[in-house]
């Protein structure tokens, strides 16, 4: 078994907590951080399954809050409104009807079924964080956050300089319960400067 299947500390917890996966308390540094969740709070959760990210921004926004969830995967069970497809097929229109307005955080948690081929998964990744990115900019309030994965690489920086021109407040952050071997981090942002 590979160290990557093999369950490890935040694998065991996630379960033991009854998390779907064990990505959830990278949302919890976050959180912690950047105060990027709070009650009553409109969260669209990009590349949703199997459902951590979600389960988590439940417990913040609490009853009064909504989550809308996009993934290609159902999420049984799923904490809020789920929508099977790609966010390609998605009009920001559609976005706001389904959340019932602006969303005040957009998370991505998006990655491709990687193939091992580090230049070819960096490249699809960056895809969908690049898709990420226009949501975010189409959708999100005056004061709303965006949380996005991003898998380092040769055109990361490049990424990242498109979002700094999105967002006058960028942070990058690498969560303690990511990987060892990962190549991802994440990018903490706020202050949309145009929509």
């Amino acid at each position: 078994m590979s160290d990557r299947k093999r369950p490890d500390h935040w694998t065991r917890k996630a379960k033991a907590e009854g998390f779907a996966a064990r990505s959830v308390y990278k949302l919890d540094e976050i959180q912690t951080r950047f105060r990027v969740l709070g009650p009553g709070m409109r969260v669209l959760d990009l590349g949703c399954a199997p459902g951590s990210w979600s389960q988590r921004a439940r417990t913040i926004v609490g009853p009064r809050g909504a989550i809308l969830g996009i993934d290609l995967t159902p999420v049984e069970r799923y904490p809020g409104t789920q929508i099977v497809g790609s966010i390609l097929d998605q009009t920001p229109e559609s976005l706001r009807a389904a959340l019932g307005g602006d969303p005040d955080c957009v998370l991505s948690d998006m990655a491709p079924n990687t193939s091992g081929a580090r230049l070819l998964d960096h490249c699809r990744q960056l895809e969908l964080a690049d898709a990420a990115l226009t949501v975010a900019v189409s959708t999100l309030g005056p004061r709303g956050a965006f949380v996005v994965k991003v898998f380092d690489g040769v055109d990361a920086p490049a990424y990242v300089g498109r979002v700094k021109a999105a967002f006058s407040q960028v942070k990058r952050v690498k969560p303690e319960a990511t990987r060892g071997e990962s190549v991802e981090f994440f990018l903490v942002c706020s202050g949309l400067k145009v929509r």
